[in-house]
This record gives structure tokens, C-alpha cells and sequence, in this order.
């Protein structure tokens, strides 16, 4: 007879999607760019109680960048798809953390600087190279 310990876990999966990805929230619809991706559920107990849905905590769990605010989510894997529209997003956090969009793959190049909301970087954001075009800043929040 095997015998597991009550705290082994499973390695979690592989993540579907990486830093610069565009996805979709499949409840609300919002679109939104992956900044930094955590293997499994790493946040505050407290605030996953009060997630109405509470996704499981063994998959992956991406922070994005939200189109047209200046909102950053937590968001498990099972609840967001690839974005297909092939537009640009606008958050003022984006040249921060991205270099450039590649029109091709329709993705962000991700930069050097550490994501670590609690602990922002010292240093400004690079310079971007000069082909890169920032995004139409949004009408209105």
C-alpha cells in the first residue's frame, strides 16, 4: 500500500501562457496583458475567500495588466483564453515592464524589470528602442 503525506502536491502544470501574452477573461470579458505568472496560487488567504468563484489554487495564477484602466488582477489559468483581436493594450504600467510589441506575434516583449508589486524597482523604466510605439493613450477612465 502507498501512503502519501498530507502535504506533498503535485508539480503544478506548465503555464499555457507567458509574460507579454494578450488574453481574455472568459467571465468578464476584459482583456489584459500577462506581466509575471505564479506556478500556483500565491496570494492572500483572505482574499481568495472572498473570490466568488475561488478557482483551484494548483494551477497557474497570472497577474495582468487590464486594458484601458489602471487595474492589475490576479487571475487563475481556467479563467482566461488567448485574445485574438490583435490589438494593442493600454495601461500605464505597460512601458514599465515591456520593451516592445511585436506586430507578428502580437505579443509584448518582457523586460528586465523584476515584477514585485510590494517593492517597486528604483531605477525608471528603459528607454523603449525607437521603433517602439506606445499605445493610443484611452479616451477616458
Amino acid at each position: 500500500m502507498i501512503r502519501i503525506h498530507k502535504e506533498y502536491s503535485p508539480n503544478p502544470k506548465e503555464p499555457i501562457f507567458k509574460p507579454g501574452d494578450i488574453v481574455k477573461h472568459k467571465r468578464y470579458a476584459y482583456r489584459a496583458v500577462i506581466v509575471h505568472i505564479d506556478l500556483s496560487f500565491e496570494g492572500d488567504e483572505n482574499w481568495y475567500l472572498s473570490n466568488q468563484t475561488q478557482p483551484s489554487k494548483k494551477q497557474p495564477w497570472y497577474f495582468t495588466l487590464v486594458h484601458g484602466s489602471q487595474q492589475v488582477t490576479y487571475t487563475a489559468e481556467e479563467n482566461i483564453s488567448s485574445d485574438i483581436s490583435g490589438k494593442k493594450v493600454v495601461h500605464p504600467m505597460l512601458n514599465l515592464f515591456f520593451s516592445e510589441f511585436d506586430i507578428g506575434l502580437k505579443q509584448y516583449t518582457r523586460n528586465h524589470i523584476p515584477w514585485n508589486p510590494g517593492n517597486p524597482p528604483d531605477a525608471p523604466p528603459p528607454t523603449p528602442p525607437p521603433n517602439f510605439l506606445p499605445p493610443n493613450p484611452p479616451k477616458s477612465f
